[in-house]
């Protein structure tokens, strides 16, 4: 990913919404920046639409917000490309906006 890129590490957790989704949570020091960038991106309820790198997989998901911070969807194709789950510590970057 370029040198805009938001980068930061954490720990896969599940988390039980409508149905059983694995994530990892942004760090309080890059919230202000994500919600600053999706001000003008957010297509509503504060999800903020993003281009995710974890490993070697890059892939198009929005972060959930939750608490004040946010949340990065894990999909499943991402957890099977790079074999991780639930308790795996992953290095993440992010690029705000749309594919």
């Amino acid at each position: 990913m370029d040198d805009e890129a938001i980068l930061f590490d954490g720990v896969i957790f599940e988390w039980r919404g409508p149905a059983p989704f694995l994530f990892v949570a942004v760090p309080d020091a890059h919230i202000g920046a994500i919600r600053y960038a999706g001000l003008s991106l957010s297509y509503g309820w504060g999800v903020v639409p993003v281009v995710a790198e974890i490993g070697e997989t890059r892939f198009a998901t929005s972060l959930f917000p939750r608490d004040g911070g946010y949340l990065v969807p894990v999909k499943a194709a991402v957890q099977k490309a790079e074999r991780i789950g639930i308790g795996d510590r992953v290095e993440v970057a992010l690029k705000v906006g749309r594919p």
